[in-house]
């Protein structure tokens, strides 16, 4: 088609009449011809030059005119008869067929366009965008993946049963037919997904729930018969759903219709799933965090047959998933993973992945041959929050407010029996807080008892009350603890049924999510009066929770005096120090020695500094540990 056009492009190109020809009328040439200026022609078919008597060249178009050779002998002149130049026949053919063939290669295109593998074509609106893993791209094995022992034995089974089916079949047993895997973010669900493709001998596609959202009605559909027939080509497989929640939510949500696109892409999903044609040996792996969202067919026996519950890992599931991050590193003798573990409650299986990279960007950061404890302790406060705001101008106001505040929260932490033991304070900003005081539990918790939360609201109390004793002021650095006090005294009368006064019951709804089909209202309604005992037992809890560390401020008023006094100095107190001084020991003695930064200076750049410098306005100091996600410790102070 190109090639036609250019010799078309050609063809006029040297068909054209040269520059110094002069076309004129025919009537024009006859006057001419008449006068005698006329002195010699050129007849090549109907187009006739010639030279006019000044030398001028002409040409024309004649018509049949059967006088005309006659008129021109008259005048004698010189003729000269040259037969008509043919077009060829190759270039005649194509400027004959030019539309034809120019209509059948608009067509080759868009068909080859429509018919793109994979869904790579531009008008493969309704083709999968399923992805096949190939054995080179898939490098990880269940051995790279740790701290999920029961995850990966119920996949496992899946892979043997994919692998050798006559093994379960004997008995009767059926291939599951979906698999979910749930959990928090970063706790390894794609990573399982990823080893399965690793492990598995079998075609693995891989895709997103975002690939089958479109913006015109039936494509996701389309695109979710299109995987199945493919997986179907080549079965035994796998397909893994990633986010599944982003087509997989409740059906008839929100305040309109239903006939869209995500609702006929589910409902397509569901029949593929279970439907009247069965789809054997094709396994659905799918991930969420969000399994609330989805819809209830979706989560029936024989589309997900079994859901894998992936949670973050306890200590000696983040000690191994270290072991596995660490293996790539060179450490120091002095690093203990179990001492890591134990530090980190509540990390997800991605947060300690970071959390081990950042140890060896700032070992390399500091030009050192292994990666050791001080470089984790380091990262560890990186990654919990954040990097310290050096920078940040504070008056020596402000920073004499913030150190009692974190005094007042660390002394009634470290008073009341039973709490989390105090790991580090700090007045040096991280992130959005002016101070932090921070407490490491020593085991993983998963329920709070009505002790321990009341404990939690006096330690929050803390640092507002030492404000308010020693300054004899009020400032808004309170205002987190004071919300998160409240919030755990709602919880404590109208979730928990923790309040005599009350009664076990619950009271009132969590917020719910009317476009996914819930609620807009409560469907119990509580009485004023109920309310107004609410607010009382609320208002009753965080009092009784108030005046208990008010008292315990009051009878460690030296203490606090002493412990404001050495963060000012200092700016970070670690654990050990935080006790002793507590314990009533002299403040010259409670504090350790710390090097001077002439010692702790690495070789060569004079411009870097030790963790502890007198000589800066903030020092660069130690970050301490926040508390868990979702811990009501109230360790954290984010001012």
């Amino acid at each position: 088609m190109v090639v036609g056009l250019l010799l078309v492009m050609l063809f006029n190109l040297f068909n054209q009449p040269t520059a110094r020809d002069h076309h004129i009328p025919f009537s024009d040439f006859l006057h001419q011809l008449d006068l005698g200026h006329v002195t010699d022609v050129t007849v090549q078919g109907r187009v006739l030059t010639g030279v006019f008597s000044d030398g001028n060249a002409f040409s024309t178009y004649t018509p049949e005119d059967p006088d005309l050779m006659r008129m021109l002998r008259e005048k004698k002149v010189n003729i000269t008869a040259r037969p008509p130049e043919e077009t060829p026949l190759l270039l005649t053919v194509l400027i004959s067929w030019f539309p034809m063939l120019l209509l059948i290669g608009v067509w080759i295109f868009f068909m080859r366009q429509m018919q793109g593998g994979g869904g790579r074509g531009a008008m493969s609106f309704g083709k999968s965008k399923a992805r096949v893993l190939s054995e080179q791209q898939s490098k990880v094995t269940f051995a790279d993946v740790a701290g999920i022992d029961e995850a990966k034995e119920e996949l496992q089974e899946i892979i043997e049963f994919l692998k050798n089916p006559q093994k379960f079949q004997r008995l009767g047993g059926k291939i599951p037919k979906g698999v979910l895997l749930i959990g928090p973010p970063g706790t390894g669900k794609t990573l399982l997904a990823r080893a399965i493709a690793g492990e598995a001998n079998v075609p693995f596609f891989n895709l997103s729930g975002s690939d089958f959202v479109e913006m015109f009605v039936g494509v996701g559909a389309a695109r979710v018969r299109d995987m199945f027939e493919q997986g179907k080509k080549n079965a035994p497989c796998i397909i893994f759903i990633d986010e599944i929640d982003a087509v997989g939510r409740h059906r008839g949500a929100g305040l309109g219709g239903g006939h869209d696109e995500r609702e006929q892409t589910l409902n397509q999903l569901l029949v593929e799933m279970d439907g009247f044609e069965s789809n054997e040996g094709v396994i659905l792996v799918a991930a969420t965090n969000r399994p609330d969202v989805l819809d209830p067919a979706l989560l029936r026996p024989g589309r997900f047959d079994r859901q894998v519950a992936v949670p973050n890992p306890d200590i000696r599931g983040r000690t191994q998933i270290l072991l596995v991050h660490m293996a790539k590193l060179p450490l120091a003798e002095s690093v203990d993973a179990e001492v890591i573990a134990r530090g980190t409650p509540g990390f997800s299986g991605a947060d300690l992945a970071n959390l081990v990279n950042e140890a060896a960007l700032g070992a390399a950061r500091e030009e050192k041959q292994t990666v050791d404890m001080e470089d984790f302790e380091t990262a560890k406060d990186k990654v919990m929050m954040g990097k310290p705001r050096k920078s940040a101008v504070i008056s020596e106001s402000e920073r004499r407010m913030t150190a009692y505040h974190e005094a007042g929260h660390a002394i009634v932490a470290s008073v009341i029996p039973g709490t989390d033991p105090v790991h580090k304070v700090t007045i040096i900003p991280r992130g959005r807080a002016l101070g932090l005081t921070m407490q490491l539990p020593t085991e993983d918790r998963h329920t709070y008892s009505k002790q321990q939360l009341d404990d939690n609201i006096a330690i929050l109390m803390g640092g507002r009350l030492a404000e308010e004793m020693v300054l004899g002021q009020m400032t808004t650095g309170a205002g987190n603890d004071i919300k998160r006090a409240t919030d755990i005294a709602y919880n404590m009368v109208c979730q928990y049924g923790m309040s005599k006064r009350m009664g076990p019951l619950t009271y009132g709804h969590k917020e719910e999510e009317i476009f996914l089909g819930r609620e807009i209202t409560q469907h119990k309604n509580v009485s004023e009066e109920t309310t107004r005992a609410i607010d009382q037992e609320i208002r009753s809890i965080i009092e009784v929770n108030h005046e208990r560390a008010k008292q315990i401020l009051t009878e460690k008023m030296s203490v606090l005096h002493d412990m404001a006094t050495a963060l000012l100095d200092r700016e970070t107190l670690e654990a050990d120090e935080v006790m002793r001084l507590v314990e009533g020991v002299p403040l010259a003695e409670a504090l350790k020695p710390r090097a001077p930064p002439e010692a702790v200076k690495p070789e060569g750049d004079p411009q870097k500094k030790g963790p502890w410098d007198p000589q800066s306005p903030h020092g660069a100091g130690f970050s301490a540990v926040p508390p868990v996600d979702g811990d009501l410790s109230g360790g954290s102070d984010k001012r």
